[in-house]
Order: C-alpha cells, then structure tokens, then sequence
C-alpha cells in the first residue's frame, strides 16, 4: 500500500511553492523586490499606476504608456447596471469584503470570451478589474448604508477618484500622494495566503474572476488582511496613550493575538512597508494637528518590542493613516484587496501562461484498518 514519505510542514512554512518572475521577500536584505527594483524606493518616487504597469508589462512606464495605461482604467470605472443592483439587494449587514466578493464574481457574467486564458485577453482583464474593483470597494459601502451610489470622476487621478468615491470628498495633493503610497505599498508582497488562493484556482485553469474571488474571500480573514480593521478598532476602543498601553498588557495576560504585529516573514524586525506608512501618520498628524494616534502607535510598537519582541506589520500604521484620511473602517481591507488587484492579477496571468496544477498529499492522523459489521 501506498505510503507518503514526504516532509509534513505545518502552515508549508518556508515551503517553496511556485517558481516567479515577479516579487521576492528578501528577508536577510530586508528588501521587497518586484521585477527588479526595490518595493520601498519605488513607493518613494513611482504612482500607483507605474507599479501596475510594471506588474502587469514588466518595466515601469514612459509618459505616454502611463497615461495610455491611466486612460485604459479609467475607460473602466463604470461597473455594469446589474452588478450595483445585485450590491443593493445584498442584506444591510453583509461585510464589505463579502460584498466585494459578490461583486467580482458577477463580473464574469459580462466576459463574452470567458474561455480564453490568453496573455492580451488576460491583460484587458486586469485593466478592467482595477477599474472596476474601487467602485465595487466603494459603492457596495454606500448602498449598505442606504446611501446612493457615487459616480466616479475621471477628472481625478485613479487614486484621487478612488478615496473620492469611498469618503465623498476630493483629497487634497497631500492625502492623495499618501494614499497612492499606501496602494503602492499594498501591491505586491509575493506569495501570502490570497495570492497563494488565487494561483491554487488558477492553476484548475479556473478565470481570472473566479481567482480574484477566491483571493477575496481569503483575504478577509483577521490573520491575513483584516487585521488594519482589527488595528483601528483597538485603537478607537482605547482612545488614550495609557489606556491603549493598558488594552495591550490586558491582551497580552490573557494570551490573545494583537492584530498590526508580527508577519510569517519578518520574524525579528519591522516590516519595511510600516516604516513608511509610519512616517505617512507623521505628515497626516501634522498637518492636521492631532498627533493622538501617532503617539498611541508608538507606545503599542515600544511595548510590543520590550514585551514579545514583535514588530508592527503595514496594518499597523497603515489603519491610523486611513482613519486621518476619512476611510470608514469596514472599507480598509477591501481598500488592500483593490491594491493588491495588480498583484493578484500578474500571478494568475504567470500561472495560466506556465501552469502546473497545484495537488499536493497528505498526511492522514485518522483510523485504519475499520470493517463494516455486515451481520443482522
């Protein structure tokens, strides 16, 4: 009888999955590379839009690609009729993220080639999604709440419209850059549980809708990219610097996971992607002249350092930057999952273009040997 020899690795923690083109964690070098370059330098200097075309055609853009790349997308912001009715009759408590993923996966239905898993098809996918996934974001929040739906405005840049469509209001230059950064932060980050999903279904030769849902629904779990809602509810429940640090040390008696910290990669330091998100909350605290959850941040990071030697991950400081932009809370991990299209959406292209289906074994813990009494 057949017997499994190979090794048993719990989570696969540390298991090399998937041959890729296009990111790696570096962690000895504490560098996030996407094709090539540095994720930290290019969220110094590069727009959402670039890293999207660097994803998905493999260099960073000139001028004119960009802003051929910028017309294509926002050729896409409208989202079809039926969809925003199916949001509407979706009950009143229903999770953004579910709404979300109700809304991704009634995108197939209006892909008159959905068969086709070619690269030019595949691409004219991905450039529809990343139009279509902030309204989804956005106005399956507003008819949760009864609200009318927000038309998106093309006189604005991707980013701009984007955090218009979710609060209402056009940003001014300084919160539009910080959000953009914050998208180009959440882009990209190798193989986590919902790019590893979406690869899973991709490689059934499933479309690009069904990964993207899939990737959703694993999105939305606390361990992965709820824990930025996780993180602002904490900080809104303590509402001071002492009764924060109080709020940790109880949490922390009792043994229980604190959301924004720690990351199956960066085990022994802080995520690099939190640094500039930290210093994001600075600009905002200044500029708006409340430095209250900057310095809750700060003690909670202090703490957890001296306390378990853990470190903030981008949720931490990445959910006090959406709060001061205006963001409801339940819209900041769809807000992760709308940045993480480009992501998502170059894996599974990857996948479909060099594909070997995923199936690995087990290791059974269960009886054996059992028989069924066939006597009367």
């Amino acid at each position: 009888m057949e017997k499994t020899t190979a090794q048993f690795v719990p989570g696969l923690e540390g298991v090399v999955a998937i041959e890729t083109e296009i990111s790696f964690l570096d962690t000895i070098e504490s560098e996030i590379v996407l094709k090539g370059y540095d994720l930290i330098e290019l969220s110094k200097t590069k727009s959402y839009l670039d890293i999207v075309h660097l994803l998905l055609e493999g260099v960073l853009p000139n001028a004119a690609e960009k802003a051929a790349l910028e017309e294509s997308v926002k050729g896409n912001y409208e989202i079809p009729d039926a969809v925003l009715q199916i949001l509407q009759l979706l009950p009143k408590k229903t999770h953004p993220m579910d709404a979300l993923r109700t809304g991704v996966s009634a995108l197939a239905g209006y892909d008159g080639n959905l068969l086709d898993r070619g690269h030019e098809t595949n691409l004219n996918r991905a450039l529809q999604l990343l139009g279509h996934v902030p309204n989804i974001v956005a106005n399956s929040y507003h008819l949760l709440q009864g609200e009318k739906p927000v038309k998106p405005r093309k006189d604005l840049s991707y980013s701009a419209n984007f955090l218009y469509m979710m609060t209402g209001k056009a940003p001014s230059e300084m919160e539009e850059k910080i959000f953009d950064r914050s998208l180009v932060l959440y882009s990209e980050h190798e193989l986590p549980n919902s790019t590893f999903t979406a690869r899973v279904i991709a490689s059934t030769l499933s479309d690009l809708y069904g990964a993207l849902t899939g990737a959703v629904a694993s999105l939305k779990g606390h361990l992965h990219g709820g824990a930025n809602e996780a993180v602002m509810e904490m900080l809104n429940e303590a509402g001071t610097v002492e009764k924060f640090e109080s709020l940790l040390s109880a949490k922390l008696a009792k043994k229980e996971k604190i959301m924004g910290f720690g990351h199956r990669v960066y085990m022994k330091k802080m995520d690099p992607r939190a640094l500039i998100m930290k210093e994001a909350l600075k600009e905002l605290s200044r500029e708006q002249g409340d430095d209250l959850l900057l310095q809750m941040c700060e003690a909670g990071e202090k703490m957890m350092a001296q306390e378990k030697g853990l470190y903030p991950n981008l949720d931490y400081y990445a959910a006090p930057v959406y709060w001061m932009l205006g963001i409801p809370i339940s819209l900041y991990t769809p807000i992760f999952f709308s940045s993480r299209t480009a992501g998502l959406c170059a894996h599974v292209m990857e996948q479909h273009e060099n594909n070997r289906l995923f199936r690995p074994r087990v290791r059974y813990t269960g009886l054996r040997g059992l028989h069924v009494n066939e006597t009367i």
